[in-house]
């Protein structure tokens, strides 16, 4: 049966490609990206035509699946689709361009499926209200909707070294925890609270869309340890960087540096959310991908990764598993 599906797959695959369809698809993609991916954009001028097509492809089929959850005005409607999306992944065969050309993208990669399927798990989680208990439920989230973009990426990018991918793992989550402490009010006005109970008590999603009211130095404080937390991550997503082939490693530097100063721009607001949507400016974009060109230079003995910040993770695909 698997043989078959896969015969299926490749076939399918292959008839696109004949049928022109392939050129629009990539234009396509990579429109998404430009519109939406602005900080890995920037950096993907340093991939090569095919790395970047390949990430702009797998950015694309991230991006429907969140929109698909995000912009539902009907739950199980979207729970419906995305159901019947997963089983078209599993038999290789969609009649929607996003989702056959992800499955293309999938089989020349060779993703995992089980990989593929936490990710989607990850994002289905969002059509409930999101009320995080405590540390390890926030970790376990942020290693679905972005732990496993970095596995994917791995694939992508044709990163052959097993080490790679743990470090992979980590720099999606420190993305993600970036990206929370960011929109903490836009994603409470969809009725989710990704900061731990176990840090700000039971403060709920509505009163994270006041601003200054008697929460907000408990807010501030959040979004500080948030950002901590992400330090730890970023770190361990650099030291996977090595693996990466030269052009691949420059491009995911740039991106991940670019992203990691979105924390430092909250910093400089005092880590207060509702002081407009913190965003890196191209000016300082460039200054940072300088910078960061100077200082890869020196090259750094290799760090081995930290089990503990997979600690809540032990059970999920790749990640580091305790001795």
């Amino acid at each position: 049966m698997r043989i078959t599906l896969e015969i299926t797959r490749l076939l399918n695959c292959a008839f696109n490609r004949t049928m022109n369809q392939s050129d629009k698809s990539i234009g396509s993609a990579l429109s998404v990206l430009g519109q939406h991916g602005k900080s890995f954009r920037f950096a993907g001028h340093f991939l090569s035509r095919d790395q970047l097509e390949g990430s702009a492809r797998l950015y694309r089929f991230c991006r429907f699946i969140d929109d698909l959850v995000d912009e539902t005005l009907n739950s199980d409607t979207a729970r419906a689709q995305l159901e019947q999306f997963k089983k078209e992944l599993k038999i290789g065969r969609s009649s929607h361009p996003v989702i056959q050309d992800f499955i293309c993208l999938a089989s020349d990669s060779r993703m995992q499926p089980k990989v593929i399927s936490e990710l989607i798990k990850g994002i289905e989680s969002d059509l409930e209200p999101v009320i995080v208990e405590d540390t390890a439920q926030l970790v376990r989230y942020c290693y679905r909707v972005a732990g496993t973009v970095g596995l994917l990426m791995c694939d992508v990018l044709d990163v052959s070294e097993p080490r790679a991918r743990v470090h992979a793992i980590d720099l999606g989550i420190g993305m993600q925890l970036t990206n929370i402490a960011r929109d903490i009010r836009e994603d409470a006005l969809r009725g989710r609270r990704y900061i731990p109970a176990q840090w700000i008590g039971d403060i709920s999603p509505q009163a994270l869309t006041v601003p200054g009211n008697s929460h907000s130095s408990v807010i501030q404080a959040a979004v500080e340890k948030l950002l901590q937390l992400a330090e730890h991550y970023y770190d361990s997503g650099s030291e996977g960087l090595r693996f990466l082939p030269p052009r691949s490693k420059i491009a995911i530097s740039i991106a991940a540096k670019v992203y990691r100063e979105i924390g430092v721009v909250l910093g400089e607001q005092e880590y207060d959310p509702f002081l407009g949507r913190a965003h890196v400016t191209l000016p300082r974009k460039f200054r940072v991908a300088l910078k960061l060109a100077l200082s890869s230079r020196r090259s750094r003995t290799y760090v081995p990764h930290v089990q503990s910040l997979h600690l809540h993770l032990e059970d999920l695909p790749n990640a580091h598993a305790s001795a």
